[in-house]
């Protein structure tokens, strides 16, 4: 019997790791402003495609203080996606610590939602239900993804005709948002470089680019966070109440950065499940089911 286990358990794990497909370049020609030819000169998605589509779809970014990609943020997530019926893609950036800086990490970003959303019948996903989800630095990337996209766009390049890249939601997890207060120093350095001036300082500081008609946002992060302190989500929660977009905030009480990254037990999975289907963007579970979760 013991066997037997080991074996399903193991058939179980290759199938989830079949899940994925092959990575896909973004620059299949060459990223624009490339420094080299080799694989940390361009960027990619990779497609994780959900077995039971509800036709939501996520893009997610990794963080890494924009200096690496962090492997905990890309698979563990995209396959709990999938269990929700979300198909994910997980984006790799080009990063400061091979020499690129901003607005290089912005261009595949924005780059990667357009061709999801172009795409979308051949992913069999809604092209108004796609979101993106980021994780410390890569929530610096979201947010900058949602508030000026626009940054993102290469320079020559006609944009005229094609979809847009603004994420029609997105999930902010433990994000480095300000450049300016309390600023995450590697995150800054590897984005910025040596000695930003003021004007790009602000400029990268999400909370100072709110702006009227973004999509919702589930934010959360933990009061116990030392490394990139939770008033970074303050205060792009306060500039997102400020300009009426809605939103959900959490700041829960224990944790240190990159609480719950692996175990599903933490209380942000279920919560954003609640937001997830609040906002229609998947659908909400059988009433039966809504039922016995709340016998009351």
């Amino acid at each position: 019997m013991k066997k037997l286990t080991i074996i399903i358990l193991l058939l179980s794990t290759l199938a989830l790791l079949e899940a994925a497909e092959k990575s896909i370049p973004i620059w299949p020609q060459g990223a624009p402003g490339a420094l080299g030819n080799t694989s940390k000169d361009s960027a990619t998605i990779t497609p994780y495609p959900a077995s039971s589509p509800s036709g939501a779809a996520i893009l997610i970014v990794p963080g890494g203080s924009y200096g690496g990609i962090y492997p905990g943020q890309t698979e563990p997530f995209a396959l709990w996606l999938n269990e929700q019926g979300i198909s994910a893609f997980v984006l790799r950036y080009r990063l400061g610590s091979s020499g690129y800086r901003y607005p290089s990490q912005l261009q595949d970003a924005v780059e990667a939602m357009r061709q999801i959303r172009e795409q979308a019948a051949k992913w069999n996903i809604d092209p108004r239900r796609i979101g993106a989800m980021g994780f410390s630095a890569g929530g610096h990337l979201v947010t900058t993804l949602l508030n000026h996209p626009e940054d993102g766009e290469v320079p020559g390049a006609d944009s005229k005709g094609r979809v847009s890249p603004r994420p029609d939601f997105a999930i902010i997890c433990y994000p480095v948002i300000s450049m300016i207060t309390k600023p995450h120093a590697n995150s800054v350095t590897n984005l910025l470089g040596d000695a930003p001036g003021d004007e790009l300082l602000r400029k990268t500081s999400s909370e100072l680019q709110v702006r009227p008609g973004l999509p919702p946002i589930f934010l959360w992060h933990t009061s116990e966070d030392k490394l990139v302190p939770a008033e970074h989500s303050l205060l792009y929660a306060a500039a997102l109440r400020e300009n009426g977009i809605p939103h959900e905030l959490h700041i829960y009480q224990h944790g240190g950065h990159g609480t719950g990254l692996i175990g599903k037990e933490h209380p942000w999975f279920g919560d954003v499940l609640f937001w997830l289907r609040a906002n229609g963007i998947i659908a909400a579970p059988p009433a039966a089911s809504q039922a016995s979760d709340n016998p009351g």
